[in-house]
């Protein structure tokens, strides 16, 4: 398991890789189960009212999110650079410049 956090604005995101061998969670449009490693994180942006509140540069905005969309890769790298992507692209959603976005790769050990 590889985890991907972003932080900027004074907040954090954290996804997932699943690597071959483990079991990602199931959700409607999952990519292929044979993928060798599949990406799954939340997908979030700015809303007027409802959603849920959220701290970004000491401000409070409300933020709803999208069912997570996971994606199959061939190899790690490509999950990665897509998890980074992705990390930095929820971040711009809430106003946060991606270039500010400071993201960091770790493997997550046994629980």
């Amino acid at each position: 398991m590889i985890l991907v956090r972003g932080s900027g604005g004074g907040t954090d995101l954290t996804g997932t890789v699943f690597e071959r061998g483990e079991e990602p969670p199931a959700y409607k449009g999952a990519p292929n189960e044979d993928a060798p490693y599949v990406w799954v994180c939340d997908a979030f942006y700015e809303v007027e009212s409802g959603g849920s509140p959220l701290v970004v540069d000491g401000e409070e905005i409300r933020v709803a999110f999208e069912e997570p969309m996971p994606r199959g890769f061939d190899t790690r790298d490509q999950a990665v650079e897509a998890a980074r992507e992705h990390v930095r692209t929820q971040f711009a959603r809430i106003g946060v410049d991606p270039d500010d976005v400071e993201v960091e790769v770790s493997a997550a050990g046994p629980a």
